[in-house]
């Protein structure tokens, strides 16, 4: 969860002033799941191409969402990500 939005299925649970409900999605190449929209910023998680990703948003060059194998919730760059 991010301060301005949450996944839909955590409506019952967290209050955010946003929900967005999760697109299917799948890497397309190698990337690092970062912890915040910063190429430098912490790394939570190595992904190989074709793992499965759970979209919430995309701006700024970042797709931010869930890595399902990992069960992490971070950003890959956007590019790296292409809907199912």
């Amino acid at each position: 969860m991010r301060p301005d939005l949450a996944d839909l299925r955590l409506a019952s649970k967290v209050f955010a002033p946003h929900y967005a409900k999760a697109v299917p999605a799948k890497l397309i190449a190698t990337a690092i799941l970062l912890a915040t929209p910063d190429l430098d910023g912490p790394v939570l998680a190595e992904l190989a191409a074709g793992d499965a990703f759970e979209l919430l948003d995309r701006s700024g060059g970042f797709a931010w969402g869930i890595a399902v194998a990992a069960g992490t919730v971070g950003y890959l760059p956007d590019a790296a990500v292409v809907t199912a």
